[in-house]
């Protein structure tokens, strides 16, 4: 049985030098870009008198997230890689799980307010601008990070009377909760409803949210005479849309875990997909879809 003073190890890489060379330079490129990028995002809102709308708003919440969700998770991973060093101190651990778990649910949460800004400006255009008001846009973006946090607290607090005994070697890249919990040595079923609640919350809730939203939205869309005018509004759609395929697309393989003759393998693809892929492709996703943001972008190097 061991404590808070003790220490967990990682999953250990059995690859050869030369291919634990080519992950690490993988994952610290993406990592880069990811962090380039999405600060380039929050700049751009922030600095751009244009991009002051609520989409943008949202947008460089989200883009906050990214950096954060991604520094959770990639620097250590890197230094497992780099140096082999899979040791992680339990607190460091503790934290590692929950923000990567909070930062998650906000990234939910953040993608359902979006969608209820495109339905606004598509379904009730002539009242956007009161609707989306600063105060609301305020209010939306606060909700999502307080119930990002809110929603994992109980279970975190449960976590720390948890006692571990045996092995203290968890099978995944990073302190994922799974991994974690098959190390305690008596009765989950709390945390474990406690999560699947959660979960259920921020994953369905949220789905829930975006499904009414572009329901309304696509019935407006065809109520747009104008093939080319019904093609351009829905097109500022398609870079949320993106996204919310990507994030989701992590949920259900997430989901295949629990599916008979699957391994935690799928976990692990989830993972890579939520904090590395989707965080990576982001800004690209808006910024090569979207005229303004391109216009910012083509500014700034003129600026420069």
């Amino acid at each position: 049985m061991f404590n808070t003073t003790r220490t967990f190890l990682l999953i250990e890489l059995h690859y050869s030098r030369y291919l634990q060379n080519f992950i690490f330079s993988l994952l610290l490129v993406s990592y880069l870009i990811t962090l380039a990028g999405n600060i380039l995002i929050v700049t751009l809102t922030l600095k751009h008198q244009r991009l002051h709308t609520p989409m943008y708003f949202f947008l460089s919440n989200l883009s906050i997230v990214e950096i954060c969700v991604t520094s959770t998770v990639t620097p250590k991973f890197l230094s497992v890689v780099a140096s082999g060093n899979r040791v992680i101190s339990y607190w460091g651990c503790i934290l590692q799980c929950y923000f990567y778990f909070v930062l998650g649910s906000v990234d939910f949460f953040l993608l359902a307010v979006m969608s209820f800004d495109r339905y606004v400006a598509i379904c009730q255009p002539l009242h956007y601008i009161t609707v989306m008001n600063h105060r609301l846009c305020l209010y939306l973006a606060a909700g999502s990070w307080l119930c990002g946090f809110a929603e994992t607290l109980l279970p975190t607090i449960l976590f720390f009377n948890l006692r571990f005994c045996g092995s203290n070697v968890i099978e995944h890249f990073f302190c994922d909760i799974d991994p974690i919990l098959k190390l305690v040595c008596e009765d989950i079923s709390l945390i474990n409803h406690l999560n699947l609640m959660a979960s259920s919350f921020t994953i369905l809730g949220s789905l829930t949210c975006i499904i009414v939203s572009y329901t309304f939205i696509i019935v407006a869309i065809f109520k747009i005479r104008s093939g080319g005018q019904r093609w351009k509004t829905f097109s500022t759609c398609s870079s949320h849309l993106i996204l919310v395929f990507l994030f989701y697309s992590g949920s259900v393989i997430m989901c295949l875990r629990f599916i008979n003759g699957f391994t935690i393998d799928f976990n692990i693809a989830a993972v890579v997909l939520n904090t590395i892929i989707t965080p990576m492709l982001n800004p690209f996703i808006y910024t090569l879809r979207n005229s303004q943001v391109r216009q910012a972008i083509q500014e700034v190097i003129g600026w420069s």
